[in-house]
């Protein structure tokens, strides 16, 4: 079996500064051996970790769209932001990738895809994540089991780490894979475990974001 932390970022992501040798230590620390990388706007940092790892790397990456993040899995290439929702979908699926939604109906959340943007797509939509440990006010979890179960879609979990010490808060069980069908069907018979990480993460988070509009003037 792995332990899946199925959304981890790099310092290829504009508010994370964690080098890709840092993560794969972390990881191996705390017995994560397998991640999906998923940085904000940007397959690079996936890519380039794919390279480097020792365990299995899902190319992913956060893709925003007017009205929230949508999470592709298993790409080749990155998917630029800002795009309709639906055409975001269509790109994913032209890649072969998997469409997930990422920390979803959080209220607190800006980049939280809403309910009702969910159910629009909701026929397309091949991942669902019920835990991710940044939720600062997370909803019951058994309402979003219940809404991936009702229409079919598998559950994923991540510890959403921008920061070392946050890997591993949250993951799945799953049997090894090979490839993105092979995925979902190990998704499908995965176990769930982990905790919220502390609310004062996000400290970290903004301070790595205002880091980078400086450097980039």
């Amino acid at each position: 079996m792995l332990k899946a932390d199925l959304h981890v970022h790099t310092r290829y992501s504009m508010d994370c500064s964690m080098p890709l040798e840092t993560i794969v230590s972390r990881c191996r620390e705390v017995g994560i051996d397998c991640i999906a990388v998923c940085d904000h706007g940007t397959a690079e940092g996936a890519l380039r970790m794919r390279e480097i790892a020792p365990f299995p790397v899902i190319v992913a990456e956060e893709i925003l769209t007017p009205h929230g993040e949508i999470m592709g899995m298993f790409l080749r290439e990155t998917i630029p932001s800002r795009l309709p929702v639906k055409e975001v979908v269509a790109r994913i699926k032209d890649q072969g990738g998997l469409v997930c939604i990422p920390h979803p109906f959080d209220r607190l959340r800006p980049s939280a895809l809403r309910r009702s943007t969910i159910e629009e797509i909701v026929g397309q939509i091949d991942v669902i994540e019920v835990l991710n440990a940044r939720t600062i006010l997370p909803r019951h979890p058994d309402s979003l089991i219940a809404f991936a179960r009702k229409y079919g879609i598998a559950m994923s979990a991540g510890s959403d780490a921008h920061t070392p010490m946050e890997i591993g808060h949250a993951y799945v069980e799953i049997p090894e894979f090979a490839g993105r069908d092979d995925f979902l069907t190990a998704l499908n018979q995965g176990r769930i475990s982990g905790h919220l990480t502390s609310p004062f993460v996000h400290f970290a988070t903004t301070w790595a974001r205002l880091k980078e509009k400086a450097r980039l003037g």
